[in-house]
């Protein structure tokens, strides 16, 4: 069963297991009609008992998603000021995939950068095609921090080292580089990931709904503090986003065409060496 009444995803739902795709051209940029649909869905599929895994692909062979709409991140107001509805839904959006007692899977074939790297990391697996999925959390460049949850997920995932390697660096980790560092579940072939994603989730959701949540309710115990955490970041990220440097640098990197296809699609260095000036 396909639902179609969404203009930035689409869900299909077969055998217990719902599929969001992503499809919001050209670049699928974490934006307010993406946020938006991502809630719905999420929201609609978390609330249904017939669903026992939610995966989430994209439709686009170039992206995952890019990264979170760095215009709606310009307007955002200093912590603690009103304004920032918006950013709270994203989060809303990406911590819904951690908390359902649902199993929920990033199939990532494109490119996974900023906000496309924290929903990932939401989630509660990652899976990336060899030779087309790259993965980074590039937001320093631009004078801000990951405040979507990638400062605070990444180091309880891969150590606190390699997410300051990744988040310092800006640097684009592919499939098999991010395995190795803990960041995705495995590194597949681009011909086999699909089949091993459907054969996956098709086996938990053969599992009683039940179990499926208890077993992961125990796991995320160790998401102890987590929440707290997840606050403090977003006021850093407030914080960080308000300062001099990151206004120029954002407005800089705008200017440069950051959320078009052609800069999306070559590498974040590239375009941090062009703002070395500012």
């Amino acid at each position: 069963m396909t639902e179609n009444s969404y203009s930035a995803v689409a869900v299909m739902i077969n055998k217990g297991v719902a599929t969001i795709t992503i499809n919001n051209p050209p670049i699928n940029l974490f934006d307010e009609a993406l946020i938006r649909d991502l809630d719905r869905a999420g929201q609609t599929l978390c609330d249904r008992p017939d669903i026992k895994v939610i995966v989430i692909e994209s439709a686009n062979a170039d992206f995952f998603i890019a990264h979170a709409d760095v215009s709606a991140i310009q307007q955002l107001p200093p912590a603690g000021e009103p304004g920032g509805e918006l950013r709270t839904a994203f989060h809303q959006v990406v911590d819904r995939f951690r908390k359902t007692p649902k199993a929920t899977i990033a199939k990532i074939e494109g490119r996974c950068r900023g906000g496309g790297s924290e929903l990932a990391l939401a989630c509660d697996m990652r899976f990336a095609a060899i030779g087309k999925a790259l993965l980074s959390q590039p937001e320093v460049g631009l004078g801000i921090i990951p405040g979507g949850g990638g400062s605070t997920r990444l180091p309880r995932i891969v150590g606190r080292a390699r997410a300051l390697e990744i988040i310092l660096g800006c640097s684009d980790f592919d499939a098999e580089l991010a395995e190795r560092y803990g960041y995705v579940n495995r590194a597949l072939p681009a011909d086999k990931i699909g089949l091993f994603v459907d054969k996956l989730a098709t086996r938990i959701a053969s599992f009683p709904a039940e179990t499926i949540a208890v077993a992961k309710e125990a796991v995320t115990l160790k998401d102890a503090d987590l929440e707290e955490d997840l606050a403090l970041e977003r006021q850093f990220f407030l914080r960080s986003a308000n300062t001099e440097s990151a206004k120029l640098r954002m407005a800089k990197a705008m200017s440069f065409g950051l959320q078009t296809e052609s800069v999306g699609k070559g590498g974040m260095a590239e375009l941090w060496d062009l703002g070395n000036n500012i």
